[in-house]
């Protein structure tokens, strides 16, 4: 067989950091797997930053959120203490710090099941609801660069205890290559929730 097509070698890179970083203690490969598939990935042209994209988005994963998957979505949370961010005012940027009374930074990464990216233009609105069923807070998401590109807001919820979060991800606004009859890709949103999830000053 003749030479691996370098895009493919390029996917198939980028694919075994995926695999690599989520794979957590279960996976019987070497504790310097994910290192090793990190040098692969950056050997084969895939560029720094997207290898550190995905490797960090999983290591905030499993260390301050979790993640479900339904149907063509994999949706993953992290929650963090309320963060500044730069906004668009006019036409520049505007530095906002978190406002009084906001507690959390919450973010919802949706990916693309089958692939494993990171999908962009989902709407998405977040509800933290308590345990007695009162929505404590409903906000829309915004899409934020960062070291991996995620949508998040900050949230108040002063009272510390163990939440569900709601996230409900309309389709992507984006327009979809496929073949005349096929299905149309990621066309339909699903709303997740995440059960018990401890909102507190510290995180």
């Amino acid at each position: 067989m003749g030479r691996m097509p370098r895009t493919f070698m390029t996917i198939a890179a980028v694919g075994a950091v995926l695999v690599a970083s989520a794979c957590g203690d279960n996976s019987s490969e070497p504790a310097d797997a994910t290192s090793g598939a990190t040098a692969s990935a950056e050997a084969d042209g895939v560029p720094a930053g997207v290898v550190e994209q995905y490797e960090t988005v999983e290591k905030e994963i499993a260390a301050e959120g979790g993640e479900t998957n339904s149907g063509a979505w994999r949706v993953a949370y992290i929650v963090e203490p309320a963060e500044p961010w730069y906004q668009p005012d006019g036409s520049g940027q505007r530095f906002r710090e978190p406002a009084p009374g906001e507690t959390h930074h919450i973010e919802i990464i949706p990916f693309e099941a089958a692939t494993g990216r990171i999908v962009p233009n989902v709407p998405i609105t977040l509800e933290v609801v308590a345990a007695d069923g009162r929505v404590v807070e409903a906000k829309p998401l915004n899409f934020y660069y960062s070291t991996f590109f995620h949508y998040a807001n900050n949230f108040s919820v002063p009272e510390p205890g163990r939440y569900t979060l709601r996230a409900a991800l309309g389709a992507p606004t984006f327009f979809r290559h496929a073949e005349a009859g096929e299905a149309a890709p990621l066309a339909e949103g699903v709303t997740v929730d995440f059960s018990d999830v401890e909102l507190s000053p510290e995180n």
